[in-house]
């Protein structure tokens, strides 16, 4: 069952801070979660809520709303400054 995907407008403007390379990868990831929104390799946040998936040394937040079927991807960014 596919998914409705959000990008809310702060990560857009991290999204398009990304490195070209990165961005397209990034693209591609956040393409994949309308199908599963729990990929192989994401990760459950604990410090907050949400989950988390990785490509590289850059991370895609996000957070899935099964009773909607919906997934927002709230940040993007370096791994050494997303979690902050």
């Amino acid at each position: 069952m596919s998914y409705s995907l959000f990008i809310l407008p702060r990560a857009k403007k991290q999204l398009s801070d990304l490195p070209i390379q990165q961005l397209t990868i990034a693209d591609t990831k956040i393409e994949g979660l309308r199908k599963d929104p729990r990929p192989v390799g994401c990760k459950k946040l604990a410090e907050r809520q949400g989950w988390r998936i990785r490509f590289g040394d850059y991370r895609i937040l996000y957070k899935i709303d099964d009773a909607n079927k919906t997934v927002t991807v709230t940040d993007v960014g370096h791994r050494r400054e997303i979690y902050r």
